[in-house]
């Protein structure tokens, strides 16, 4: 227990304790410098900045010398930076149906990599402290905060996953929906304020957006091809160019969307198909793993017992 690598985990733990504690004190001391200007001109202008009356007013944003927040927004600016990728972020946070920005990612993807710094530090003092270190433990601190960084983009894949997969199988019944709304007589834009106001799920929640995004100015081409970057699906992709172009052709809209929705229809139920596919393959990693083995052990083993047995 007195070996350099026990020193060294007490000297952490100590060391980050006292860090720990002076960075509390230090974050509950008052600024030193002067407020800025948008603290200064706030007060004036609440009934437009912030109407609700939400935000109290005589204490700084932050209010510290050091804050939590302002240091965890610049790293994360600066981790966005290093890394890259803000197209694809925002492409997936998009699927997703995340309304928070690139950056937010950035910083919860931040707070991951610390938690798994953070536990890979305490697992490796744990090892010290009992006597099990080894200098080969020095990575496990890096590598779990890069688990925890890989962890956090995974998480936002499949939720963009899971969320692609939603849309797909609401899209045909909201294609016919909106096909027998139109051979009823109503206009494309009527159609959708009804569809988006009766149903339910994932793709009207998109169609409200998308009669908002009309009623506030947008022409119904754009708010339909900003749904399509949005989603980023291929079925609901081909059924906007057909809609958008039947309504620049003037063809009838009502047909078209029933094409779409059997086409949907069909790509569904070949999706359907695949997992199906899928799912019983994953089902056989178990029975050939785990049950056919014990089946095997269960039989041969009481067969091997009576062998030595009678040959003692």
């Amino acid at each position: 227990m007195s070996g350099p690598f026990t020193a060294a985990a007490f000297a952490i733990v100590l060391g980050g304790g006292l860090g720990l504690g002076l960075w509390c004190l230090l974050s509950l001391s008052p600024r030193w410098s002067a407020p800025g200007l948008a603290d200064r001109v706030a007060p004036y202008v609440r009934d437009v900045a912030d109407p609700r009356g939400i935000t109290p007013f005589g204490r700084p944003p932050g209010g510290g010398m050091l804050s939590w927040r302002t240091a965890a927004e610049a790293l994360a600016a600066r981790m966005g930076r290093a890394v890259g990728g803000s197209e694809v972020i925002a492409r997936r946070l998009a699927q997703a149906g995340d309304a928070r920005g690139v950056e937010s990612f950035r910083g919860r993807q931040l707070w991951w990599t610390v938690a798994g710094l953070a536990l890979g530090a305490i697992a490796v003092i744990a090892l010290a402290l009992a006597g099990r270190m080894s200098p080969a433990l020095v990575v496990v601190p890096p590598v779990a905060a890069l688990a925890g960084a890989a962890l956090c983009d995974l998480r936002l894949q499949a939720r963009a996953r899971a969320r692609a997969s939603r849309l797909q199988d609401q899209l045909p019944a909201v294609l016919e929906f909106l096909s027998l709304c139109l051979a009823a007589g109503e206009g494309l834009r009527d159609a959708l304020r009804r569809v988006a106001g009766v149903s339910s799920g994932e793709l009207t929640d998109e169609l409200r957006t998308v009669v908002l995004d009309v009623g506030t100015g947008s022409s119904l081409a754009e708010a339909l091809r900003e749904l399509d970057e949005r989603a980023q699906l291929p079925a609901l992709s081909r059924a906007i160019d057909q809609l958008v172009g039947a309504m620049e052709r003037g063809a009838p809209l009502a047909r078209v969307l029933q094409s779409q929705a059997h086409d949907a229809r069909e790509d569904s139920r070949r999706s359907l198909i695949e997992r199906a596919g899928r799912a019983e393959i994953a089902m056989l990693v178990p029975l050939v793993f785990l049950i056919l083995p014990l089946s095997v052990l269960f039989a041969v083993y009481p067969g091997v017992v009576l062998l030595r047995l009678g040959l003692g």
